[in-house]
């Protein structure tokens, strides 16, 4: 299932999209033999960026909310993906233990957690949720929007196994990115299968070593296809010890923008785009948008007063700054970006995120941003070939799927590098 193309774009993009499609059954074959060799993410959500001349993904998520965007079309996808996760894990499962984050104030967020209740019923567990939140002491309904309630409980820990009053799970999913560090009560589950695993979680998890994972696939994928990488690949650096409140690491900050700066000046001369450059700079630890600003010159280092303190307001020190990509999706005349959403190694849907108050260059995923559902073609649910590129719905989001699936193989990549309990050969 494939949704309508709602932005036409032409020029590169329409030939990186008939490269994609020409090397259709490579690309495929590639893909079946990586995960014969790793392990997919559970379950990911990677932004993507439509430049007209580069397309790139520009954040992977890990512990994905949002799953209430997906039209009714897409459930069936999602339903049979997680039918298929489920069995490779524990094939006998009958409950499962949603963890979401602790606090809970977001309408839109309980309404993720219902969608995905409603997958995993469909795909035959039992779903319950239980709640870090010291203050949940006891059974407790929570309102949606819509007038339905969601039950959160409080988590039961024994020796080796975590569940809920007269629930026993197989198998914990955790929707809970950890940024907060990892609870206790989390730790030393020999029995149970945690999904993802803990080092999946911002205490542990770097944007900037996915990238690096990222830049080495799409260095293989680019001579699959015959393309420079940098047609699907957003350039980086990054600096550690960084306190702003203080001073200290600015010099880095400044040195590696002007690098970055250099670095894609020089690409854009050698494709000749007529765009000027710039860098997102974001936190290397945390994915909900907080803390991320734009520069075009390191000159604008001197007042980022808002890079201080992420999610939680936890204190920033180590940040990414990635090669900017810019978006020429339109959704309703507003800027917009692509998220594609996947289970186990399958794409399962996606949605267009919008935001009227920002611009091509800037982060979307700011207050403002709505989320526009991907309509669906009744007779094209697989790439179409033969249509004029550029023109063909199911054609563009399977080229989307293609680079989200680089990205989701990038994090089986880094969650194997980053493994504890991973064995280590001479």
């Amino acid at each position: 299932m494939v949704p309508h193309l709602i932005t036409a774009l032409t020029g590169p993009i329409n030939e990186l999209e008939q490269r994609i499609l020409d090397t259709t059954p490579a690309i495929e074959r590639w893909f079946r033999l990586e995960w014969m060799e790793h392990t997919p993410p559970f379950y990911s959500a990677v932004d993507l960026r439509n430049a007209g001349f580069k397309l790139a993904p520009v954040d992977t998520n890990l512990f994905p909310a949002g799953w209430n965007h997906l039209t009714p079309q897409m459930m069936p996808l999602a339903v049979q993906a997680a039918m298929a996760a489920i069995e490779k894990i524990c094939p006998e499962a009958r409950n499962l233990l949603v963890v979401p984050e602790s606090h809970i104030t977001d309408p839109a967020y309980l309404a993720s957690l219902l969608q995905l209740k409603r997958i995993f019923y469909q795909a035959g567990l039992n779903v319950r949720f239980g709640s870090l939140n010291p203050e949940i002491k006891a059974p407790t309904e929570v309102p949606l929007a819509d007038g339905e309630m969601l039950m959160l409980e409080p988590l039961i820990r024994s020796d080796r196994r975590l569940g809920l009053k007269d629930f026993d799970p197989c198998t914990i999913l955790l929707n809970n990115d950890l940024s907060a560090g990892i609870p206790g009560i989390l730790e030393d589950l020999h029995e149970q299968y945690l999904l993802p695993p803990l080092h999946a979680g911002w205490s542990v998890r770097r944007k900037s070593r996915h990238f690096k994972a990222y830049e080495e696939i799409t260095k293989r994928f680019g001579k699959l296809l015959g393309i420079d990488p940098w047609l699907i690949h957003p350039l980086f650096a990054q600096c550690e010890d960084v306190n702003l409140a203080e001073g200290q690491g600015i010099e880095c900050l400044s040195t590696q923008v002007d690098a970055l700066l250099g670095r894609i000046r020089r690409k854009y001369k050698e494709y000749g785009i007529n765009e000027k450059p710039f860098v997102v700079i974001k936190p290397d630890n945390s994915t909900d948008g907080t803390g991320i600003t734009t520069v075009h010159d390191a000159k604008e280092l001197a007042s980022l007063s808002q890079l201080s303190v992420g999610k939680g307001g936890q204190p920033l020190s180590e940040f990414i700054l990635q090669e900017g990509v810019l978006t020429h999706e339109r959704v309703g005349g507003a800027v917009a970006e692509p998220v594609v959403y996947m289970m186990d190694r399958y794409v399962v849907g996606g949605f267009y995120r919008v935001n009227a108050g920002r611009g091509t260059d800037e982060n979307l995923n700011a207050p403002g941003a709505s989320f526009a559902p991907l309509a669906f073609s009744d007779s094209g649910r697989l790439p179409q070939y033969g249509e004029k590129p550029g023109s063909s719905g199911p054609n563009r989001f399977y080229m989307y799927g293609v680079v989200a699936r680089l990205a989701m193989l990038a994090a089986s990549y880094e969650l194997e590098a980053t493994d504890p309990d991973a064995e280590v050969y001479d």
